[in-house]
């Protein structure tokens, strides 16, 4: 079982990661479908366009460090690379704090959306820094928890497709509704799941 649920958490962030990469730099490089959706025009396009590149490829970093750390097997061969794997996927959550706000305020869907994704920002920011001082404290398992925590707001956009794809194509939700929803719901259901994880490891 275990086995099973690392080959997934390690597959599901790289075949993510393509989906991502391809449609956002070969498919839509221009970004024309997504600026489309938007409920206002930007003010400054190429600058969006540079800054929600800088967040993807970064996100993406995050999505292919992050399974590196978690796993306990890669951990245990060699806690040298883990050391570094970790910092790297530290580094890239703390560069992308600000490309991330900076698009948040022209996501779809408006104010509520752009507090969402303000929320997730700070959450993901946040449980990742704790994760970091807690290690550096030698707290091996307040490190853990916060990790996970911060591995599983890294699935926010997977989380996002996925439940826009639910709202708006299968119950018939405006897009703009289906973003908004989608963005609160990106971390609330990720945070949860990270906690049942959390939960479950601490009593087994």
């Amino acid at each position: 079982m275990k086995k099973t649920i690392g080959i997934i958490v390690l597959i599901l962030p790289i075949m993510w990661v393509f989906h991502t990469f391809s449609k956002n730099f070969m498919v839509d490089p221009a970004f024309e479908k997504f600026i489309s959706r938007k409920d206002l025009i930007l003010t400054d396009q190429s600058l969006w366009i540079f800054m929600i590149r800088i967040h993807i490829l970064l996100a993406i970093i995050s999505l292919l460090t992050g399974p590196l750390g978690v796993i306990k097997r890669i951990r245990v061969k060699s806690i040298k690379f883990h050391r570094w794997n970790g910092r790297l996927y530290v580094l890239s959550i703390i560069l992308n704090f600000i490309p991330g706000v900076y698009v948040s305020f022209f996501a779809t869907g408006g104010w509520p959306s752009t507090i969402g994704f303000l929320i997730l920002n700070t959450l993901w920011l946040g449980t990742t820094i704790l994760g970091y001082w807690y290690i550096k404290r030698q707290k091996v398992t307040l490190h853990s928890q916060w990790i996970i925590r911060s591995f599983f707001l890294s699935f926010a956009n997977m989380t996002i497709y996925i439940i826009v794809a639910i709202a708006h194509n299968a119950m018939n939700f405006s897009y703009g509704n289906a973003y908004t929803i989608a963005v609160w719901l990106c971390w609330t259901l990720n945070l949860l799941i990270a906690e049942f994880i959390i939960r479950k490891r601490a009593f087994s």
